[in-house]
């Protein structure tokens, strides 16, 4: 078991802004302080943070990973590795693969090729409905020994009375509902009148709208708990005709986003990494490919309008940590050591060409960004290193 030192860093979570070192045994976070001594610690790794931040590594709460069946987009190792590039070590990737993820079957090979290749932590999400088609609710009892996620997304469930199960059951079952929008706004105000008339373990997916962010504003400030996420993409970017779901907004919706993330509305960061191959993009299948980019792009919106970096930690880390249960998201003493190196002030340009993704599908092509991931280390382990030791 390696154990890691680095030294004279910049280290930023959702709460904290300190410069020292930080020391990494046996997976955890064992030490944080302004200059540590290493001389007694054998088998040590030091690396040298000048000029970087260390922050928790990134989770993405929604992605697509294609595996099984539409694995000429992306596979489950191909994804992961555009992931651990991002900065990401978990993540949750949606049921809508080929035969959807709806059963113990797809469930099991999922999490069984995830561990071996043992690259990210995969939180896997089940459809709430039998093949994605929304009339016919699956075991979610059984599927609950495996995932506490669940979701239609790539399709919005219309049927109310499965909605409204399907909250109710999370209460009593302890999972979490995450919910597709479209049309955006007409569903998130009938999810949240079910919320309010049933209760439960609401997350709203990849809002895009200035009405939906004020119909999520309402329910907050009456104090009903639930959270909800927002794209890289939506607030990188608006009235592109280029396909994602939902699809690109106007300048004043995005503005608008930025301004309920300073105000504290939005949660999280999901990515919706959608990967597709030029053919499929072609013959109008929406998504946008982007962890390896996230960070990037958020970083450039959050630095051009003022939000701090620790705004940034809290959510792309810490919301979704504890939203997942997980014994990580910040840079405490005693936490899993799941953190990413980065340099912040680098500027670069999205290059499709470069992604280790499979789908080179992003409309922000040649567009510059700002920040970079050095290194993302899971586990305790180094998972990816710009110097090219990718494990």
């Amino acid at each position: 078991m390696h154990n890691m030192l680095i030294k004279n860093v910049n280290i930023i979570d959702a709460n904290i802004n300190f410069q020292g070192d930080l020391l990494i045994e046996n997976s955890k976070i064992s030490k944080i302080d302004s200059n540590i001594k290493i001389s007694d610690i054998k088998d040590i790794k030091i690396i040298d943070g000048k000029n970087k931040i260390l922050m928790p590594s990134f989770i993405d709460l929604h992605t697509h990973l294609r595996d099984p069946g539409l694995t000429h987009k992306e596979d489950l190792e191909s994804g992961q590795r555009a992931a651990l590039k991002g900065g990401f070590t978990v993540l949750c990737p949606m049921a809508n693969t080929k035969p959807v993820c709806d059963n113990e079957e797809v469930m099991g090979y999922i999490l069984n090729k995830s561990k071996e290749l043992d690259l990210c932590d995969i939180k896997q999400v089940c459809a709430i409905t039998k093949n994605l088609e929304g009339e016919e609710i699956i075991d979610i009892e059984k599927m609950r020994d495996y995932t506490d996620l669940f979701s239609d997304d790539g399709y919005t469930l219309h049927n109310e009375k499965i909605m409204k199960d399907s909250l109710s059951l999370s209460k009593e079952l302890n999972f979490k509902v995450l919910t597709h929008c479209q049309p955006e706004f007409e569903i998130v105000k009938r999810d949240l009148n079910l919320l309010k008339e049933v209760g439960g373990n609401l997350h709203i997916c990849h809002i895009s709208l200035k009405d939906t962010l004020d119909e999520i504003k309402k329910y907050k400030n009456d104090g009903y708990k639930f959270t909800c996420e927002v794209g890289p993409h939506h607030i990188f970017g608006y009235g592109l005709e280029y396909k994602v779901n939902p699809s690109f907004a106007e300048e004043e919706d995005m503005k608008y986003l930025i301004q309920g993330i300073k105000d504290g509305y939005i949660d999280m960061i999901g990515t919706d990494h959608a990967p597709h191959t030029a053919q499929d993009k072609e013959n109008g299948a929406p998504g946008i490919s982007n962890i390896e980019v996230a960070f990037q792009m958020v970083n450039k919106v959050f630095s051009e309008n003022n939000i701090s970096v620790n705004k940034l930690s809290e959510m792309m880390s810490a919301n979704p940590a504890k939203l997942l249960g997980l014994n990580q998201g910040l840079i405490e003493e005693g936490l899993r050591a799941d953190l990413v190196l980065i340099d912040t002030e680098c500027e670069e340009i999205i290059d499709v060409s470069k992604f280790v993704s499979k789908g080179k599908n992003n409309p922000f092509n040649g567009q510059k960004v700002k920040g970079k991931v050095m290194m993302t280390i899971r586990d305790g382990k180094v998972m990816y290193d710009i110097k090219g030791d990718l494990q």
